[in-house]
């Protein structure tokens, strides 16, 4: 029992992940050897660079894939003295098949976000909120509610930073306002992606590994809101009613601009198809859908020509000025371009957090951190605690150890550590990717204090969310 509670603890300090082992025989007990302790050291030691990725200016993906070779290392060592390397074999392809998934399904994602940013979709819809003339309150409030329906399609990081640059562009000096609206952001942010798919890496974990379907979040949606509305509605009592001083900026979308954001839906819908109705994994409808991008690419390259003809003549028959000035945005289109500007450093920290776990998973420590929390604890009271542990940790980890230990629950359960996992990382900034991202953002502005001080309040958000679903979800449980 001792020796459990010891990796249990170490467990909850420092997050492991990978979705899912190998279900083989393991004849090897090495989570009291050497190796094990190694191991776990090893993997310590990278995950606090990770949490110090600030302090140092040293990217996560570092230390974490460094962590990953090593470990593997180990055990590939041990298993080939044992005449057992084709079982460390079997789970190393395994998480790597699970982590090709992932990385291919996210890397079409941010290719089509990209996209959009690059065609000026999010600098549109930022200008037009900036010269709407809003007072604080009524920005503090719109922020919000954008961020909490833009994140189940577009990520809550992605939602984070858009709904950010507009706060810093209108609060100016207002550190008070734009600390109140990153929390907010933030908040709106993780609680509309814990009812989609797509709105977190830990959702998008949950409906590939198959424990939840598509349709299955939707249960989410009101414990989701929720979270978002009851600290938002306490928090909007101490932003002002004034209205700040801003010039309004016109932007022009790119040519194309609106048919990426057509093909994006579109391809969201082919990638639920292919898991509905093929039972295929959702990447393969992802894939396709990339190839709408490029072939739409190749259009806009081919029809340039044409269309900055035919614009410049109805601009000089016009004698319109200010639209041959404008053709600046009839540009070409290169989705390659848009593939490399996807996000490297965090697709890179997930293999290292996915391998080094699955090792782990191997040596066998998820397995008994399984033992207490899933066996011994009540599932609710534990599914609570990952929520907490979020916080502390980051979600995506957290959830990766969750599936990896792959214990025996109700939806119901599924679905609450879906939610727990997903908005339990704001109570802290350092808690979600949306949070840690606004700091660097909101640099000095919105600090880690300045949320740690609205954390009770959040904490009622949290609170509320759990107990709606419990109620309004008990059939699932």
């Amino acid at each position: 029992m001792a020796i459990q509670w010891s990796a249990f603890i170490a467990l909850l300090l420092f997050p492991f992940s990978s979705f899912a082992t190998v279900n083989t025989q393991q004849d090897l007990q090495l989570t009291q050897s050497y190796v094990g302790y190694a191991a776990l050291l090893i993997f310590v030691c990278a995950y606090i660079l990770v949490m110090l990725e600030e302090h140092f200016s040293l990217r996560k993906s570092k230390p974490v894939l460094l962590a990953a070779g090593l470990i593997w290392a180990m055990i590939g060592y041990v298993y080939s003295q044992y005449g057992q390397i084709d079982i460390a074999k079997s789970a190393l392809e395994h998480n790597l098949l699970e982590y090709a998934e992932l990385l291919l399904f996210l890397l079409v994602a941010m290719t089509y976000i990209s996209a959009m940013e690059e065609r000026k979709i999010f600098d549109s819809l930022q200008a037009w909120m900036v010269g709407k003339g809003f007072n604080y309150k009524s920005l503090f409030w719109l922020t919000g509610i954008l961020a909490f329906f833009i994140s189940p399609i577009a990520d809550n990081l992605t939602t984070a930073l858009l709904m950010c640059a507009v706060v810093l562009k209108v609060g100016g000096d207002n550190s008070k306002f734009i600390n109140l609206a990153c929390i907010n952001i933030v908040v709106a942010a993780n609680a509309g992606g814990a009812f989609s798919p797509f709105g977190d890496i830990t959702t998008l974990m949950v409906w590939q590994a198959g424990y939840v379907s598509f349709s299955e979040f939707m249960p989410l949606f009101l414990p989701s809101v929720a979270n978002y509305v009851v600290p938002a509605a306490i928090m909007s009592l101490f932003v002002p009613r004034t209205t700040p001083d801003i010039i309004y900026q016109h932007v022009e979308l790119k040519r194309g601009a609106r048919r990426i954001v057509f093909l994006f839906i579109l391809t969201i819908a082919t990638a639920v198809a292919f898991h509905a109705m093929l039972h295929f994994p959702p990447v393969i409808g992802m894939m396709m859908g990339l190839a709408y991008l490029q072939f739409f690419g190749f259009f806009l390259r081919k029809t340039l020509k044409s269309s900055l003809h035919k614009k410049a003549a109805i601009a000089i028959a016009k004698g319109d000025d200010h639209a041959l000035k404008r053709l600046g945005s009839v540009v070409p289109f290169d989705v390659f371009r848009r593939v490399s500007h996807a996000e490297w450093d965090t697709l890179l920290f997930f293999y290292g957090v996915v391998m080094c776990v699955g090792g782990l998973s191997l040596l066998g420590y998820l397995g008994l951190v399984s033992e207490v929390m899933y066996s011994q604890w009540n599932p609710v009271l534990a599914n609570i605690a990952v929520g907490i542990l979020s916080a502390i940790v980051d979600n995506i980890p957290v959830m990766f150890a969750v599936l990896t230990m792959e214990p025996s629950m109700s939806m119901g359960n599924w679905l609450l550590v879906t939610l727990t996992a997903g908005v339990g990382g704001s109570l802290l900034s350092i808690g979600s990717a949306a949070g840690v991202a606004l700091m660097g953002a909101a640099h000095g502005k919105y600090t880690f204090f300045g949320h740690l001080k609205w954390a009770p309040v959040i904490a009622i958000g949290y609170t509320v969310s759990i107990g709606l679903h419990l109620t309004l979800n008990a059939s699932l449980f």
